[in-house]
């Protein structure tokens, strides 16, 4: 059996980060990834990146060819070769960072507890391997998260049934998309397959569309999404889903009085989120607890139950962003070298962004949530189109929304649903992580035209 000082069971993003500061400070770390084709995480194989490229991708072509399908379907099929390209070059540059490390041994296997200090690695089939045992004084679990599959008879081994990890495989255009589910993964393939020119239905079980959004944000969006020829069907619930000669038919039925419905479409997404990987694992031989929904339970500096045992990234449940990931190798990182200062709890607030055309994004609370609480608010308003840079971009959908706390004049929530969104909620971020008055934003001198000068406008009433 080989001993490593550490041993990190999965190659995403915090892990990876992790096992080169290790490596660094001479450790002898072993990394285990179950498949090659993650190399670097669900982010860049089969997540942010891949996705966020075909929605560029999807805007190009619904400007160029907008209602043509017959040429949006060959733009399609250029971009899914321009996104595999620019996945395969990221995930050979992340192996060729990590091995060239001598002090870092890449293992291609699944890992699983024998017992707290001690893992086995089962080699992946075409290593034609015996499995064998690893040890370590440090372990850390980062086999991030999967998709969830909801028990709906005739979905398992669908050939039309698809998961956000597999749909952008596959190499033709649906004419009609099926989703179920309207939260970011949903979103952002609504958006992505209307650009490339496919009529997609969304069915959300929900009777509330975005329900943790700002409510008048989310009626923005969802005004947006008619146009583009996205239905968006709340109280659907899935009863069924069966083949046709050419695609599938989804049987649901109204929550609110009943009626049932039949759908037809060529391909459905499954979008009903995402749970923690931890089968295989066998956490029960480490005594790690893990809560209701699957995730490990972890302190404020991410130890798991067991003291030498880490867990980061998705597979520890809540909010799954990427850029959390990266913060929690910061946090593991101040714990065992640095102040002990970094905590899970301290980072709040954090921004988020749903990647639609346009994007949304947000920080803090809702109007109605910063109400609940009693909080004594003013809030603002600005049309996107109140902003030149929107209008040089053609894109003048959407509002910016902004909540301020009037006895301490500091920006307690905003949301901005606009062109260029995930970049300006970052000013907004920066602005409340610092304790800067809202003054800060209204007066502050940003480059002309750019989006970024829409918060002097924002912030103006304030």
């Amino acid at each position: 059996m080989k001993q490593y000082d550490a041993i990190i069971i999965g190659f995403g993003k915090g892990g990876k980060l992790l096992a080169t500061e290790l490596a660094n400070r001479n450790w002898k770390v072993a990394v285990i990834e179950r498949s090659p084709e993650m190399y670097g995480g669900t982010c860049i194989n089969a997540g942010c990146i891949p996705t966020k490229t075909m929605i560029t991708e999807s805007e190009f072509a619904e400007r160029v060819y907008q209602n043509d399908y017959n040429k949006q379907s060959k733009l399609y099929a250029l971009a899914l070769k321009r996104k595999d390209k620019l996945v395969t070059f990221l995930r050979e540059k992340n192996v060729e960072n990590l091995t060239r490390n001598p002090n870092i041994t890449l293992y291609d296997g699944t890992a699983s507890f024998i017992c707290p200090d001690t893992v086995k690695v089962i080699p992946s089939p075409e290593k034609e391997e015996a499995a064998f045992e690893l040890s370590a004084k440090e372990i850390f679990i980062n086999t991030g998260s999967t998709p969830i599959l909801p028990a709906i008879d005739g979905l398992k081994n669908n050939r039309y049934v698809y998961t956000s990890e597999t749909l952008l495989h596959a190499d033709i255009l649906p004419h009609h998309l099926l989703i179920i589910g309207s939260g970011a993964i949903g979103l952002e393939f609504a958006t992505m397959y209307a650009g490339f020119g496919s009529k997609v239905t969304i069915l959300e079980a929900g009777k509330r569309f975005l329900p943790k959004a700002d409510r008048e944000i989310a009626e923005y969006i969802l005004e947006s999404l008619k146009r583009k020829n996205i239905e968006v069907r709340l109280n659907a619930r899935i009863q069924s889903l069966h083949d046709t000669t050419d695609g599938i038919t989804a049987a649901y039925t109204d929550a609110s009085d009943g009626t049932p419905y039949f759908l037809e479409g060529d391909a459905l997404l499954v979008a009903t989120g995402r749970k923690p990987m931890i089968e295989n694992l066998n956490l029960e031989k480490t005594g790690i607890q893990v809560n209701a929904q699957g995730a490990i339970v972890v302190d404020e500096q991410l130890r798991t139950s067991v003291p030498h045992i880490w867990a980061l990234g998705d597979v520890k449940g809540g909010e799954m962003y990427d850029y959390l990931s990266i913060d929690d190798f910061r946090i593991i990182r101040d714990t065992l070298f640095g102040k002990k200062e970094r905590s899970t709890e301290a980072r709040y607030p954090v921004p988020y962004a749903i990647f639609t055309d346009p994007p949304m994004a947000h920080i803090g609370l809702t109007e109605e949530e910063a109400m609940k609480r009693g909080y004594p608010i003013k809030v603002s308003r600005l049309p996107a189109s109140a902003i030149p840079r929107a209008r040089t971009l053609q894109n003048m959908d959407g509002m910016l929304k902004a909540i301020v706390n009037t006895d301490t004049e500091k920006i307690i929530g905003c949301s901005l649903f606009c062109t260029d969104a995930p970049e300006l909620i970052n000013l907004v971020a920066f602005a409340m992580k610092t304790g800067q008055k809202s003054s800060a934003l209204r007066n502050f001198i940003f480059t002309h035209p750019s989006m970024s000068e829409g918060l002097n406008g924002l912030f103006k009433a304030f």
